[in-house]
């Protein structure tokens, strides 16, 4: 049987068997959400021997050559060892400077690093509540002119995280793990041709930053910002993108309950046929945007997507 090495620990393990599970079976603390290689809480990183991975494709090439593995996508083939993330080592530790409600069910909370975080618009970094409580968040901020990192919290779920957010308060800490690219960014590039921006619920977090990044930029195209939500309570950055549609004539905003979207996507149109998508949402949402973006005949390679697990999926 091969043999798994992790912190000087050796297992027999058996050929085959998927990694995440190896590791607690084993007793080894690793932090796990979804299971489908979507929120990458589950990184571990493979110093030697040979791993059978499923989705090689799910982390960015330069962090997959250092060794990272996503656990819960891969198998063991053989003899390896293996290192997990220990926030308490690896984490930069960050302080509670703002914690509302933005709705009864999104809670806003700001957090100032020990040290400054270089990152760029749309990224999103894992918030660790302990070192099996990992919860990958895309940042609403904007660098270089918020001096805090920003996030939305969706709590109208009851998931562990949330609970744990919940309780925070100004002054505590918590740690931050690892910075992750993922697709939503803006592309100096991109200043003459469309933007539209599609979100659903707390997606809207990191196209706020990306909108904002473009605005900063001096994108003049046309920007169309189209926000699902499941009521119209749920529209919660409102005033703040009416704010910035008033001050910047190119910005035109869609505001949308749930009930409504068949009928929007069915009547949706293109400005512009060289127009860039950046969508953020739940798959089954980017499923139906990425289709309806398509018909209208937007080329695939235009369109830019994030997905979310929610936390029921999680299984918080």
């Amino acid at each position: 049987m091969p043999q798994l090495s992790v912190a000087g620990q050796q297992f027999e393990v058996a050929l085959g068997s998927n990694l995440l599970d190896a590791l607690k079976v084993s007793g080894i603390a690793v932090p796990s959400s979804c299971r489908a290689g979507s929120c990458l809480v589950c990184q571990v990183r493979c110093v030697a021997g040979e791993l059978q991975d499923a989705q090689p494709q799910a982390l960015p090439a330069e962090r997959y050559a250092e060794g990272w593995r996503l656990a819960c996508q891969c198998r063991v083939a053989g003899d390896a060892e293996v290192e997990v993330f220990d926030p308490a080592r690896a984490g930069m530790l960050a302080t509670v400077v703002g914690h509302d409600w933005l709705t009864p069910d999104v809670l806003r909370l700001r957090l100032l690093p020990e040290r400054a975080l270089r990152y760029q618009a749309g990224q999103h970094v894992q918030l660790c509540a302990s070192p099996e409580l990992l919860r990958p968040y895309s940042l609403a901020s904007l660098p270089d002119e918020d001096r805090w990192l920003e996030f939305h919290v969706q709590c109208r779920t009851q998931g562990a995280f949330s609970q744990f957010a919940r309780q925070l308060q100004q002054g505590s800490t918590l740690r931050l793990g690892a910075l992750q690219g993922g697709s939503l960014h803006y592309d100096a590039e991109w200043q003459s041709r469309p933007l539209l921006l599609l979100a659903s619920g707390t997606g809207l977090a990191p196209l706020y930053g990306v909108l904002r990044e473009a605005l900063r930029q001096g994108h003049a195209a046309p920007i169309c910002l189209c926000h699902v939500a499941h009521d119209a309570q749920g529209h919660y950055l409102r005033q703040e993108l009416l704010a910035l549609a008033v001050e910047h004539p190119q910005l035109r905003l869609e505001f949308i309950v749930a009930a409504e979207l068949p009928a929007f996507l069915a009547q949706f149109r293109l400005v512009e046929r060289s127009s860039i998508a950046l969508v953020c949402a739940h798959p089954a949402r980017v499923e139906a945007f990425a289709k309806s973006l398509y018909l209208a005949g937007l080329p695939r390679t235009q369109v830019f997507a994030d997905v979310f697990v929610s936390a029921n999926e999680q299984g918080e």
